[in-house]
């Protein structure tokens, strides 16, 4: 498993919003700007994190993104979900995926199974606000 540009990015414009979170309305190219981002690649992370409501925008003057959640209750693997899609070692762990004809006998499974299930554990356990926390200590 290898986590896109996307997911990194979509992570860190969820940290930049929240460490702003007190000045309202955050316009989109300050984000750009702060993150090295391009605006067009900004929207459509932008457009991702809005659909799925954790973060909401205003368009005109004033206006700009925020979160809609609280850093508290948003985790690592909910974010990196939404632009990873899956997060398992291997296909034939992914929920909802048609396990292979060998996976009964097939001696790896059981190791895949449990590393996705640390996986998961763990990035579901860490918020942006452990993040923030984390990385005001730097």
């Amino acid at each position: 498993m290898m986590i896109s540009s996307k997911g990194r990015y979509a992570l860190r414009v969820m940290l930049d919003l929240a460490s702003v979170s007190e000045e309202g309305y955050v316009p989109s190219r300050d984000i750009a700007v702060r993150q090295g981002l391009s605006p067009k690649y900004l929207e459509t992370i932008m457009t991702l994190l809005s659909k799925a409501g954790l973060i909401e925008g205003v368009h005109g003057k004033g206006g700009g993104y925020k979160l809609s959640v609280s850093p508290e209750e948003c985790t690592v693997g909910r974010i990196l979900k939404l632009t990873e899609g899956s997060l398992s070692p291997v296909s034939c762990v992914h929920e909802g995926v048609a396990q292979c004809e060998h996976a009964e006998s097939c001696p790896t499974v059981g190791v895949f199974a449990r590393l996705d299930r640390i996986i998961d554990e763990y990035l579901e356990s860490v918020t942006v606000s452990d993040l923030l926390k984390e990385n005001a200590a730097l």
